[in-house]
C-alpha cells in the first residue's frame, strides 16, 4: 500500500493557499427521503479563485526551475532503457527505473502486480522474388504466429479493401495477401492491421502483409497489435512500408506475377509478471477520493518509445513533481499510474480497473495522455453536462498558455473502462498531425520530442489535476 505523504508537503499555509470564494449556497431538502444536498451556485467563482496557484504551476513548469525537466527525464529514461515491449526484460528494467526515480523525487510510490502477454518477434525478413529481386522492410505484428523455419514462398494477391478480398476470394487460396488499403484515419484504417490476417485466412491465404497504418512514410514499417478471430486458422502477419505496398499494387495492376518469401520467428510465451507503477500525493481532506493521471510505460520493441508513450508517462510524473515542489496538497488524492501492457489492449489498466472498481464512487476524474506530448491544443472531456460546465471553468485557468479550449470525448485505452462506467475522463489534445508518422516505428525516438511542448503539456496536466482535486465538491456524475 502507499505510504503516508511526507509532512513537509502539508501545513496550514499550504492548505489555505487558494481562497475559496463562495457567492452563496442554496440549501435543498428532499421531503421524501430527508436527504440534504448542497448545491454550489457559482462554480465559476470558486474555480476563478485558483488563478494565482495555476499561474504558479505554469510559471514553474514553463519558465522556472522545472523548465525542460520532463524532457530531460524522458531523455535519461529512454536513452538508458530503450524500448519496452510487454513481457520483456527492458520493461522490467523500466519499471524499476521509474520506481527508483520517483522515490528519489520524494513521492510515495508502490507497485501493483499484474499478468501481461509475452510475445517475442524473433528474426524476420521478407523479399520479393519476382518479378524482380527486392528486399522488403517489415515488422511482424504483435501476437502473430511465425512461419515454418524455411519460411513461406508464395504468389501474392494485392487488394485494397476487405470488400475486394471477398470479391476475389477464389484467388486468395495458397497465396500471401497484401493489403494496400489507403490511409483514411487511424481509427478507421487500423482495422486492416487488427483483422487482416483472419479475414485473409478465411479465404485460404498463407500469410498477410499489410500496408503500415500511417499517412507518411520514408520506407518505414509500423508495427502494432493484431487479433486473431476464434475458430479461424492463425497465419503469419506483418506490416510492410507504404512504398512497397504501392509498388506491388502497381505491379499487380500491370498483370505481373509477384512472388514473396516471408520468414518470421515470432512466438507467444506464457504470460509474464509485471506491475502498474503508482505514485501519489495523498489528499488532506478526502484521501479516499482520487484524481488519476496516467500514461503507459510499455512501448513496442522498436525505436525508443519516447512519443508513445514515454512522454505521457513523464508529464504524469511531472505534474505531481510540480505540485510537490510548490508545497501544494489538494483535498483529494492525486494518483499517477504508469500502465503496463497498454499496447496489447490495455491489459494492465483492465486489471487495475478490476481491482479498484469497488471504489468507483471515489474516483473523481481519470486522465490519460497517449497521443503524444506535442504542443497542447485543448483538453478533451467526457462527463455529464454539469461536470462539463465545471471543466469549462477549469480550462480558463490555462489562459497564460493559450489552451482554454474544452473539447468533447476524452479518450484513452487505459481509462476507457472507467469512462464507460460513468466516471468523468479527460485526455490531452495536442498538435498531433505528425503523431502517426512515427507511431510504432523505429522513428519513435527522442528526436520527435520538443522540450517546450512538454513544458506546456506538464503545466496543463498539473493545473487541471490539482484544481479538480482541490475543489469543494467532486465532479457531478
Amino acid at each position: 500500500m502507499a505510504l503516508a505523504i511526507n509532512k513537509p508537503f502539508f501545513n496550514v499555509t499550504n492548505c489555505c493557499l487558494v481562497p475559496f470564494v463562495f457567492s452563496f449556497f442554496t440549501f435543498l431538502k428532499s421531503i421524501g427521503s430527508g436527504t440534504v444536498n448542497y448545491v454550489f451556485s457559482d462554480i465559476a467563482t470558486e474555480v476563478a479563485g485558483y488563478a494565482d496557484v495555476a499561474k504558479q504551476i505554469i510559471d514553474l513548469a514553463v519558465f522556472g526551475a522545472a523548465q525542460n525537466r520532463s524532457y530531460r527525464r524522458l531523455a535519461d529514461f529512454t536513452d538508458a532503457i530503450g524500448n519496452r515491449v510487454s513481457g520483456s526484460h527492458n520493461l522490467e528494467m523500466a519499471i524499476k527505473y521509474m520506481y527508483n526515480a520517483m522515490t528519489q523525487d520524494g513521492l510515495d510510490v508502490h507497485l501493483e502486480p499484474v499478468k501481461i502477454p509475452h510475445w517475442v518477434r524473433g528474426k524476420e525478413s521478407a523479399e520479393m522474388i519476382a518479378p524482380r529481386a527486392k528486399s522488403l522492410a517489415i515488422l511482424g505484428l504483435g501476437s502473430s504466429v511465425g512461419t515454418p523455419p524455411e519460411g513461406i514462398e508464395a504468389e501474392v494477391l494485392v487488394v485494397q479493401s476487405f470488400e475486394e478480398l471477398k470479391r476475389r476470394a477464389s484467388e486468395a487460396m495458397g497465396r500471401i495477401v497484401v493489403f494496400n488499403q489507403p490511409f483514411v484515419s487511424y481509427g478507421e484504417t487500423v482495422a486492416y492491421r487488427a483483422y487482416g490476417a483472419s479475414e485473409a485466412a478465411k479465404e485460404g491465404a498463407l500469410a498477410t502483409l499489410i500496408r503500415s497504418i500511417t499517412p507518411f512514410s520514408i520506407n518505414s514499417p509500423h508495427t502494432g497489435w493484431q487479433d486473431y478471430q476464434a475458430g479461424v486458422k492463425r497465419i503469419p502477419s506483418a506490416c510492410i512500408t507504404v512504398e512497397d505496398a504501392e509498388l506491388m499494387w502497381r505491379m499487380a495492376q500491370r498483370g505481373q506475377k509477384i512472388v514473396v518469401r516471408l520468414t518470421m520467428g515470432a512466438k507467444t510465451l506464457p504470460d509474464a509478471d509485471s506491475f502498474n507503477t503508482v505514485v501519489e500525493i495523498t489528499g488532506w481532506q478526502h484521501p479516499e477520493q482520487v484524481v488519476l493521471l496516467s500514461g503507459h510505460l510499455d512501448s513496442w520493441d522498436v525505436g525508443q518509445g519516447a512519443m508513445d508513450d514515454g512522454g505521457g508517462a513523464m508529464i504524469s510524473w511531472e505534474a505531481l513533481s510540480l505540485i510537490k515542489d510548490l508545497g501544494l496538497r489538494p483535498r483529494r488524492t492525486l494518483r499517477t499510474v504508469l500502465w503496463t501492457a497498454e499496447e496489447q489492449g490495455g491489459v494492465g489498466a483492465q486489471q487495475y480497473y478490476n481491482l479498484h472498481k469497488v471504489n468507483m464512487s471515489n474516483f473523481d476524474l481519470v486522465m490519460e495522455s497517449d497521443l503524444g506530448t506535442f504542443t497542447p491544443v485543448a483538453l478533451q472531456f467526457t462527463g455529464s453536462d454539469a461536470a462539463r460546465k465545471v471543466m469549462a471553468e477549469v480550462v480558463k485557468l490555462l489562459f497564460p498558455i493559450n489552451t482554454t479550449k474544452l473539447e468533447a470525448h476524452g479518450e484513452g485505452t487505459d481509462i476507457s473502462p472507467w469512462m464507460q462506467a460513468g466516471v468523468p475522463g479527460a485526455s490531452l489534445h495536442v498538435a498531433d498531425n505528425r503523431y502517426f508518422w512515427f507511431h510504432h516505428s523505429e522513428g519513435d525516438t527522442m528526436t520527435v520530442q520538443d522540450p517546450q511542448a512538454m513544458n506546456l503539456c506538464s503545466a496543463l496536466w498539473a493545473v487541471v489535476a490539482y484544481v479538480v482535486a482541490d475543489l469543494q465538491d467532486m465532479l457531478p456524475r
